[in-house]
């Protein structure tokens, strides 16, 4: 099964374009790990072409709000749709168990005892001070964050977070996770 694990970063905010649509944002960047080739890379708006054949030839691809920022995001410049590939919204399996949302610096924290190396408005305020390779290295430790909390719930059926000083344990239902879909491999951009 070939996996991509995927982070975006933005070089704008929501405030900025009076909106709460990840549409109406502008693509900086887009780390993956592809687990075919076992390597992270990243993607800018211009290198995207680059990015379509190796998702389109993934079983899946997992992310971290994903379904709901990345997805939409990363649509809008792709000339097909991404929908139909398998996602795994890693926010949405614990929203789902656990009722709420959560940050993956809290759920690194708690199931992996590290952090992440900065944030969204950090990386947009980096990507305009001209520092490309900051906010590249940061989205690809938010991919290598997101592939480390997957690997440890599908391996143990939980992930963890801190709140109040506290580790809290949520159990996710895994089983699920990496079956294949029944339906035909995407070739929106693929040469025949």
């Amino acid at each position: 099964m070939r996996k991509i694990v995927f982070d975006i970063e933005t070089s704008n905010i929501f405030s900025e374009v009076a909106s709460n649509s990840s549409t109406d944002l502008d693509l900086a960047v887009v780390s993956i790990y592809d687990s075919q080739t076992d390597s992270y890379s990243s993607y800018e708006q211009a290198d995207l072409p680059k990015l379509w054949p190796i998702l389109e030839a993934a079983d899946m691809i997992i992310g971290f709000n994903s379904n709901s920022f990345d997805l939409p995001l990363l649509n809008k410049y792709y000339p097909g749709d991404l929908n139909h590939i398998k996602s795994l919204d890693i926010l949405d399996e614990i929203k789902n168990q656990y009722g709420r949302r959560m940050k993956l610096d809290q759920i690194a924290a708690g199931t992996l005892g590290t952090q992440k190396s900065g944030n969204g408005l950090d990386a947009v305020r980096w990507w305009r001070n001209g520092e490309k390779e900051k906010v590249i290295s940061y989205c690809e430790d938010d991919v290598k964050i997101t592939k480390d909390v997957y690997e440890y719930a599908l391996e143990r059926g939980s992930l963890k977070f801190k709140e109040g000083g506290k580790i809290i344990e949520i159990k996710l239902d895994t089983s699920k996770w990496e079956e294949l879909l029944d339906k035909p491999a995407m070739t929106f951009t693929l040469p025949f």
